[in-house]
């Protein structure tokens, strides 16, 4: 009888124990993606403009081609592609920040002494918000300078200045951050 009561005790708690398991263990963890690769093309000018990030080592400093100068005084259209090359075939990363696309939003940011202005988003989340994998701006006279792209994830895309590509309130996590060498000339 003794063993009866046990046992029974003993089922009682296994059940107890196991319907308090948290519903999250079911949910799929969304890993950091891994960015080796960006890749700008621009349209808009006398010829088509490549911009090309690639760190395929850590330990090594990252590639970074700008495959012409810009045209003064003229609107470009930029869209980016994002990949991890160190997967085989690659990994288009920017399928997936498309489709997260509440989640995710690129800030550009000009230098000084470059003369870009009116950047502009020209994609949008769900809800309205930035997503910024298209974009333009104007070139002005000739100039150069630093013309950084960040990937945020999470962003507060409701905070001040988020939804008109303000990086300062936005917070979040920094997914990568790109700087290219830009020449108007």
């Amino acid at each position: 009888m003794k063993n009866l009561k046990f046992l029974a005790l003993f089922f009682t708690a296994t059940l107890f124990l196991t319907s308090c398991s948290s519903d999250d263990d079911n949910e799929p963890i969304n890993e950091e993606e891994v960015i080796t690769t960006v890749n700008v093309a621009l349209t808009g000018g006398s010829t088509p403009i490549t911009l090309t990030f690639r760190q395929l080592d850590e330990s090594a400093a990252p590639t970074i081609i700008v495959s012409g100068d810009f045209d003064p005084n003229t609107t470009y259209t930029g869209s980016i592609t994002v990949l991890n090359e160190l997967e085989n075939p690659a990994d288009n990363i920017t399928l997936e920040i498309e489709e997260e696309d509440d989640e995710h939003q690129f800030f550009y940011q000009v230098g000084a002494g470059l003369n870009i202005s009116n950047l502009t988003y020209l994609d949008f989340d769900g809800n309205g918000n930035p997503l910024g994998l298209r974009f333009s701006f104007d070139t002005g006279e000739a100039s150069s300078g630093n013309f950084t792209i960040t990937l945020r994830h999470e962003p507060n895309k409701d905070a001040s200045g988020v939804s008109d590509g303000q990086i300062a309130n936005a917070g979040g996590e920094t997914d990568i951050e790109v700087t290219f060498p830009l020449v108007i000339q």
